[in-house]
């Protein structure tokens, strides 16, 4: 029985086959959940100088060029040099932009510019990062592994979006926005331990330098290779029309009430799915058929998102509200159906993630890991940019329950429709990976 019980959970021979691992994963962790403070923090500020939904959309789209130029970009000096190094500078980029953003709050500073400015520099140097490190992990441990690492990356997300969020919450409601970037600050140092520690990591096979030729080599390796550009393009499809986190702040504000609070709690719980769901990862290690695990759980990540825009319009309608929904008045209720999906989206979206990552690390080859995981990046970060624009627009024009309800109808036809295009998609077998 014991036995039985300790196949569900999650797969922890990763710590084990490399301390590097560990230890850029604990550092990870850390930083990576001060970054969250720091990203709800900054939302927040801006809700609350504007009152605009749109306005906190573009907080995302704002960094949506710079990023996806620098994750292709870090991409490309990942395939050129030590990838170590290459984390390490864009880290710093990264502490320095969040110790400034701190140093303007505690100064009376900031500025609606200044948040936008840092916002951008700060997605920039992390899509670096997040680029570098992923192609660093199939170096630190067997392909074998590599699921069982995706889902430790899941662990990861789920602690970093789950406690970061509800803490930036109650920091901005109690300690101030100050505060709250100043924690980030003190977090991100841990990420430099990971990194620091690791061995120096060059690429393997042929190294092309950055510039046009190393892009072009990028270009065309997603031209041959059928199944990495379609995970592409159906993580592209479900961030791009499913994902609600701009809403949230208004969402907390006037339809939902419970102010910050909320906010936090409704991005929480959608790490609190993708928490259980690593926590519970051992069968899904074990699935080979990932591009079927990948058409699966995005439409199970639509439906979610779909019933999440359900219980918007039970709030238009004033279901289970109080005479008057505001921040110290909230709709309890629906606040809490509306965490459920949100839970069940972020647990859908998590296993999707595994089957991509692993997919990503075991068949594409090391020499040019780095520029397919610099893409790789920027679909990940840059699909939920274009969400909030979507979200944010079609919500400043309809209502805040139009964009998810209609998103998730679309997500789920939308994939049908694209893996049947691609029946190799749908045949891929994890023990003979093809690119």
């Amino acid at each position: 029985m014991a036995q039985l019980g300790a196949r569900h959970f999650i797969d922890l021979r990763p710590f084990r086959a490399s301390p590097a691992f560990a230890r850029l994963w604990v550092g990870s962790t850390l930083s990576g959940m001060g970054a969250q403070l720091t990203i709800v923090a900054v939302m927040l500020q801006v809700y609350a100088l504007t009152e605009s939904d749109f306005a906190v959309s573009m907080v995302a789209v704002a960094g949506l060029v710079p990023m996806v130029l620098a994750g292709i970009y870090g991409g490309m000096l990942a395939d050129a040099f030590d990838r170590r190094k290459v984390a390490l500078s864009a880290a710093t980029v990264t502490f320095s932009s969040t110790a400034l953003l701190a140093v303007l709050t505690w100064t009376g500073g900031e500025t609606i510019w200044w948040l936008y400015a840092l916002s951008v520099v700060n997605s920039a140097a992390a899509a670096i990062v997040q680029a570098t490190r992923q192609a660093i992990t199939p170096r630190l441990i067997p392909r074998e592994l590599l699921p069982a690492a995706a889902a430790l990356q899941g662990i990861t997300v789920g602690i970093m979006v789950m406690a970061g969020p509800a803490l930036a919450g109650v920091l901005v409601a109690v300690a101030g926005y100050a505060w709250t970037y100043s924690i980030d600050v003190v977090l991100m140092t841990s990420l430099f331990l990971g990194l620091w520690t690791l061995p120096a990591l060059r690429p393997e096979g042929e190294i092309v330098r950055p510039g046009l030729e190393s892009l072009r080599d990028g270009i065309r390796f997603l031209r041959q290779e059928t199944n990495i550009r379609l995970q592409y393009i159906l993580d592209i499809t479900a961030m791009t029309f499913g994902q609600p986190l701009a809403l949230f702040p208004g969402i907390g504000a006037v339809l939902l009430g419970g102010g910050a609070i909320t906010t936090g709690a409704l991005t929480a719980a959608t790490a609190a799915g993708a928490f259980l769901s690593s926590l519970f990862s051992g069968p899904i290690g074990r699935y080979r058929a990932h591009g079927i695990g990948i058409q699966r759980s995005i439409q199970v990540y639509g439906l979610a998102i779909g019933v999440f825009g359900l219980v918007l319009v039970a709030g238009q309608l004033g279901w289970f509200a109080p005479s008057i929904v505001n921040d110290a008045s909230p709709n309890v209720v629906l606040i809490a159906l509306a965490c459920v999906a949100l839970m069940v989206s972020g647990a859908a979206d998590n296993v999707s993630a595994i089957y991509r990552s692993t997919m990503m690390q075991s068949a594409v080859p090391d020499s040019i890991r780095g520029r397919l995981q610099g893409v790789f990046t920027v679909v990940v970060n840059g699909g939920p940019r274009v969400g909030a624009l979507y979200a944010g627009t079609l919500a400043t024009f309809t209502s805040l329950w139009f964009p998810p309800l209609l998103g998730g109808i679309v997500i789920v036809a939308m994939v049908g429709v694209l893996v049947r295009l691609y029946p190799s998609f749908r045949a891929y077998d994890a023990a003979h990976p093809v690119a």
